[in-house]
């Protein structure tokens, strides 16, 4: 039972670690025993802009570098501009696609071999339910995370037995990225009236999810997007 809940040995690491979901990502995969690496484009263990070629796989180099290998990778960075459709100006669209979708692409496909050699490789996509349904969080930014769900489900497929892929799928949280949102009264009253569990949700609840999706525990989870949004997709009229 200890085994099956635990990740010590386990060495991972944390894309866009060092605030809101991705910190509290690494202190949850730590506070299970996992040694940890966190990536940020300042302040992390490893220094990167992942929108920029060839950091992906750098970045992963480095990282087996230090921990000896690699069995957990948590693709969490992410950024977004919102705005209305018709809006968007030439190079907007682009680096989100670049930061949102692409990085997770060249981080997943940089960090295959060594997940491999682990035999029980890990990697967790961090979503949003905006891939899922109309959030107002702006086309492209839903656009992003559209790709990213079917991109756990087919390496989910293409990479198994060795590795398991899974996405979680945030509604609104406490987090910087959504803090102009939340800080808007008219706008937090509509986000919990739709929530069903009348909150929002901290990174620690975020965080909670990726790490049991980590463990052995969940040796036979794979190719799954799990919605961490208060019942929100659930909720209907």
């Amino acid at each position: 039972m200890t085994e099956r809940w635990s990740l010590v040995g386990k060495r991972a690491l944390v894309t866009g670690g060092t605030k809101g979901i991705g910190e509290a990502v690494a202190a949850e995969l730590r506070g299970f025993g996992a040694e940890v690496l966190t990536l940020a484009r300042s302040g992390g263990d490893l220094q990167a802009d992942l929108a920029e070629p060839g950091a992906a796989t750098r970045v992963v180099a480095e990282a087996c570098e230090q921990l000896g290998g690699l069995d957990i990778v948590v693709n969490n960075v992410g950024t977004n501009i919102r705005k209305p459709s018709a809006e968007y100006v030439p190079g907007e669209v682009e680096r989100l696609f670049q930061t949102n979708l692409t990085s997770a692409w060249e981080v997943c496909r940089a960090a295959q071999k060594p997940l491999k050699a682990s035999g029980q490789g890990v990697i967790i996509n961090v979503g949003s339910v905006a891939s899922q349904v109309f959030v107002g969080s702006g086309a492209p930014y839903a656009m992003t995370k559209a790709a990213l769900d079917q991109l756990t489900r087919y390496l989910a497929v293409e990479w198994a037995p060795e590795i398991r892929v899974n996405a979680v799928l945030p509604w609104y949280t406490q987090t910087p990225l959504a803090a102009p949102i939340l800080a808007d009264e008219s706008w937090r009253s509509r986000i919990l009236e739709k929530t069903p569990l009348g909150r929002i949700a901290d990174p620690e609840d975020i965080a909670a999810a990726v790490v049991f999706l980590c463990l052995p525990a969940a040796r036979h989870i794979t190719g799954v997007l799990l919605p961490v949004d208060g019942g929100f997709l659930a909720r209907g009229l």
